[in-house]
């Protein structure tokens, strides 16, 4: 039988601390309760047997004298305990705290002709002020152990709400967002004594700043390379279209093309990385819109509208992720490659070996493919960032039966009708 689990707020480093705290004051609180308890009653008990033996001696000089004893006296008294009478008969003395009649009592017993001279002492001022002591130490204990957990709390709460915001800023730099930092007011001035809380923003930040200055010098490098290869491109494709007609001629008019090609999409994939493309909203049938991009691509596409759907997006930006999702299945993949529109869902399915684990896993790479060096793992990574440009919701996952498919999930445009007009 599986154990129950815990609720997840039980894992958390505030309930932990209070957890531990608490445990640490309770252990403490009755460390010292049990401390003073013994100390005050050993006393108690010490002061009341020392009054005890002192009542026994003087009575035991009027017992001897034959002069009357007092009330609190008397040889083998009614309620005397029997391990004390025992002891006086046995020819010592001895003390003990006893119960006579619903009283705490000491008894103080010596030996009288073998019998047990005792006297009594009440013992009920004494016991009321132990238990008085007793409950002081217990309502304290209480009181402080509430304190020391609201002040734990409050300085556990700081610390951890300082670790949730380095925690935040640290997904939102996984996500992306490399502008993300911390900011913590320690990390700022040197003089200032740092945490290890502030130790580790200061290292989030520093190495945010860092990653962000290389992807920006990678993004640059990227770009510029891809523009500067723009215009000998550019001539090289006028030349090679003034080459007398041929099998070499056609073999370099390709060569120039995929350079171009694969240059635009650097191009694109720069413009992406940069984060500052702006989205040109407009509402569209998206079934009508994915029957034109089929034609568009020139390729045998099965076009299937299940339900369309009205979508509102960016009709360029969609096209290029639909024709990417086409390209690519047609490449990698094998027919039938059929494109489904499902709401506002669309998937590219094919019949193919399906996409590699790292792409199933990680997502799309640059330059990396695995099938035998067909492409250079671009257009997929185009199809994903201008999903997320477009508000889209781009997954690639293995098709029943075998093949591959991406599903591409749009944001679908609601009509709000105008009310009822009242009667």
């Amino acid at each position: 039988m599986r154990a129950p689990r815990l609720p997840a707020w039980t894992a958390t480093l505030t309930w932990k601390a209070a957890v531990f705290i608490g445990v640490m004051c309770c252990a403490l609180a009755a460390l010292l309760g049990i401390l003073v308890h013994v100390s005050v009653t050993g006393q108690t008990v010490d002061d009341s047997r020392e009054k005890a033996l002192a009542r026994l001696t003087d009575v035991t000089r009027l017992y001897e004298a034959g002069e009357p004893l007092p009330r609190f006296a008397g040889v083998d008294p009614p309620g005397l305990p029997d391990s004390l009478r025992a002891l006086a008969v046995g020819g010592e003395r001895g003390t003990v705290v006893a119960d006579d009649r619903g009283r705490p009592t000491m008894w103080a017993a010596g030996p009288a002709d073998g019998r047990a001279l005792a006297v009594r002492v009440d013992y009920t001022q004494s016991a009321e002020t132990i238990d008085a002591l007793d409950r002081s130490i217990l309502g304290s204990s209480v009181l402080a152990i509430g304190a020391t957990l609201l002040v734990g709390a409050f300085a556990v709460t700081r610390v951890t709400r300082r670790l949730h915001l380095t925690a935040q800023v640290a997904r939102r730099i996984s996500a992306g967002d490399l502008d993300a930092r911390v900011d913590d007011p320690r990390t700022k001035d040197p003089s200032r004594p740092q945490d290890e809380v502030a130790t580790v923003s200061g290292a989030l930040d520093t190495m945010a700043s860092s990653l962000q200055s290389k992807l920006q010098s990678e993004q640059r490098f990227t770009a510029d390379v891809a523009h500067e290869l723009r215009t000998p491109l550019t001539g090289l494709s006028a030349a090679a279209e003034l080459l007398p007609e041929g099998r070499p001629s056609e073999l370099v008019r390709d060569r120039v093309r995929a350079m171009r090609g694969l240059t635009e999409d650097l191009l694109e994939i720069s413009r992406l990385d940069a984060r500052n493309e702006t989205v040109d909203l407009a509402v569209h049938e998206l079934g009508p819109l994915a029957e034109r991009v089929v034609r568009a691509s020139g390729t045998e596409t099965e076009v299937r509208v299940v339900r369309d759907a009205t979508v509102e997006t960016d009709r360029r930006r969609l096209e290029r992720v639909l024709g990417n999702l086409i390209a690519n299945a047609h490449k990698h993949g094998a027919p039938p490659v059929v494109l489904t529109v499902d709401g506002p869902v669309v998937s590219v399915r094919d019949h193919g070996p399906g996409y590699p684990a790292y792409l199933l896993e990680s997502g799309p790479q640059r330059f990396r493919t695995e099938s035998g060096g067909k492409g250079h793992g671009l257009g997929l990574t185009i199809a994903v960032g201008q999903a997320e440009v477009i508000g889209a919701e781009l997954l690639f996952t293995g098709a029943e039966g075998g093949g591959a498919e991406a599903r591409l999930r749009l944001p679908e445009y609601v009509r709000f009708t105008d009310a009822a007009p009242e009667d």
